[in-house]
């Protein structure tokens, strides 16, 4: 144990020695039985630190022999049960995942997803949906009998999972993919993925997921203060380019895997578009994958992108980021094995990245990411997180009670915000401009979504023939003739932001080259990366000012 006390103290050191003296307690270790799950657990994070943050060619390839090995340990073996949910390869995951996460994890591991039997709100719920599920037949004997969900699936699974039988019964239905997901969401099983796997499609976790990169090594410690957002923001990353389709697909991958085995996930890697990632080089082996989202899951007026954040290929992070112009909603995640040493600076590079992309310069942060019914963003003090790199709130009232917190700060330095305190202030959005003499107002996408929907049921109840009134008059307005020439997603497209332009009323005044511009617009909201229809609503200053009060 005093081994382990060793590594763990260096961990944010390096430079000259430390390579040597951290290979020695590396390669003891690899020998040492541990003798409990939490220094198991400890000696795992350590790895999973040095993978990404490596000293050196040695130290490197220890690390990838233990961490190739870590499911094999003894220890690990003896304490596999209490080591359960932990992301450790060679135990056992669980979470009630999202329908796409799930048919995913079927596609993959037929064998090893299983219902968690202890879920009886699962069990009820799947009584429920047994109908959709079995034949009628089948249906009326299992309640005759008065089977509970699980004993009833039993009976209906032959030799696959519990839940292999219920994600194909689901996507067998005879129903829209939303329709499939809503079934499935209202069951809300939750799962256990079992450790295994050909060599090749191993079961997802924390140990081996990574990206085979060119290691970048460190030599110099890490150093405590925060990064200098505005100064990072003029430093573009070192190449960014979206990344065909085989290789989108092998990111989209690692980033759902990277969730899975964290009890988490996120529609925009749940969704992911393999056609519309967008790798981004940036320096000392940093880089970010944005991955936009599958045409039909699209938003209509948000472009919403999940970002992966990788050193030396190995996760350290995740987030997402809503674009509607120049304008970007954020949230930003690090895992907790990386929290406490260059977290403020994979922030900067992040907004770098965005900003170089998707020419991103106006920032904000919405309250549930401060703390706003959210108790992990309350202990974190996420709010201060922001608040100290330079985000501020807007609304009156919020910088009121900012002062008033700084003023009580000022007169005792040790005294700590309260939890009360944190939840007041994570009321309000938090912003930050590039250029904070032409702030950008926050889009109020909500209140336009309420105002069209107005606008629609004026036109009449038979909604179908409100909204093809809506289509045909935008078009005809934008000076599209014709529609023969239009994807299926492009007139998705079209039936997304024709209510919208029907809040336009002098659209038909507006010049020829703007209205057709408009057309611009939403043909690149069904293109294959929504890049373009970020770029291009930016570059429409009418449109969003039109829209959203946003200045040109």
């Amino acid at each position: 144990m005093r081994d382990l006390a060793a590594l763990e103290r260096l961990k944010l050191r390096y430079g000259a020695g430390l390579a040597a003296r951290r290979l020695r307690l590396l390669r003891r270790l690899g020998r040492t039985r541990l003798t409990s799950a939490a220094a198991v657990q400890r000696l795992h994070e350590a790895l999973c630190f040095l993978r990404a943050y490596p000293d050196d060619a040695a130290v490197d390839a220890q690390v990838e022999r233990m961490r190739a090995r870590f499911a094999q340990r003894a220890d690990l073996r003896a304490h596999r049960e209490a080591l359960r949910a932990t992301g450790i390869a060679g135990t056992t995951h669980w979470f009630p995942y999202f329908w796409p996460t799930a048919r995913w994890a079927v596609a993959r591991w037929p064998a090893l997803l299983r219902f968690d039997r202890s879920d009886t709100e699962a069990a009820a719920n799947l009584l429920k949906a047994l109908p959709l599920l079995a034949s009628p037949l089948e249906a009326a004997a299992i309640k005759a009998h008065r089977l509970d969900g699980f004993a009833a699936i039993d009976r209906l699974r032959g030799k696959q999972t519990d839940a292999a039988f219920v994600v194909r019964r689901v996507a067998a239905l005879p129903a829209s993919e939303p329709v499939r997901e809503a079934i499935y969401d209202a069951i809300n099983p939750s799962c256990h993925l079992l450790p295994g796997g050909a060599a090749d499609r191993m079961t997802p976790s924390r140990t081996l997921d990574r990206l085979q990169v060119a290691p970048a090594y460190r030599t110099l410690s890490f150093a405590p203060g925060r990064a200098d957002l505005r100064a990072e923001l003029q430093r573009p990353p070192h190449a960014f380019r979206c990344l065909p389709p085989r290789a989108g697909a092998r990111v989209l991958d690692l980033a759902r895997r990277a969730l899975a085995v964290r009890q988490r996930d996120l529609d925009a890697f749940a969704w992911g578009n393999e056609r519309d990632v967008w790798w981004v080089d940036d320096f000392d082996g940093r880089a970010y994958a944005l991955i936009g989202m599958q045409p039909a899951r699209r938003a209509p007026v948000a472009a919403i992108y999940g970002s992966l954040y990788l050193q030396n290929g190995v996760p350290v992070g995740y987030g997402q980021s809503d674009h509607v112009g120049r304008a970007c909603a954020l949230s930003f995640n690090l895992f907790d094995t990386f929290r406490g040493a260059e977290a403020s600076q994979v922030l900067a590079r992040l907004l770098a990245a965005l900003h170089a992309v998707f020419g991103a310069a106006s920032f904000s942060v919405e309250p549930y990411q401060l703390g706003q019914d959210n108790d992990e963003g309350i202990a974190s003090g996420a709010w201060w997180f922001w608040f100290k790199h330079g985000f501020a709130p807007r609304d009156a009232e919020a910088l009121k009670a900012v002062r008033a917190e700084q003023q009580s700060q000022a007169r005792d330095p040790a005294r700590r915000s309260s939890a009360d305190t944190l939840r007041r202030l994570a009321r309000w959005h938090l912003f930050f401009e590039l250029d904070p003499a032409r702030p950008t107002p926050l889009p109020p996408l909500a209140d336009l979504g309420l105002r069209a929907a107005e606008r629609l049921a004026a036109l009449g109840d038979d909604r179908d023939a409100a909204l093809a009134r809506c289509v045909r008059q935008a078009q005809r307005f934008c000076g599209l003739r014709s529609e023969r020439h239009l994807s299926t997603g492009g007139r998705d497209a079209w039936c997304q932001w024709a209510p919208l332009l029907a809040l336009l009323p002098d659209l038909p005044r507006w010049p020829r080259a703007e209205r057709q511009a408009v057309c611009s617009v939403i043909a690149a909201k069904a293109a294959p990366s929504e890049r373009e229809f970020v770029l291009r609503l930016a570059a429409h200053a009418r449109l969003r000012r039109a829209l959203f009060g946003q200045a040109p």
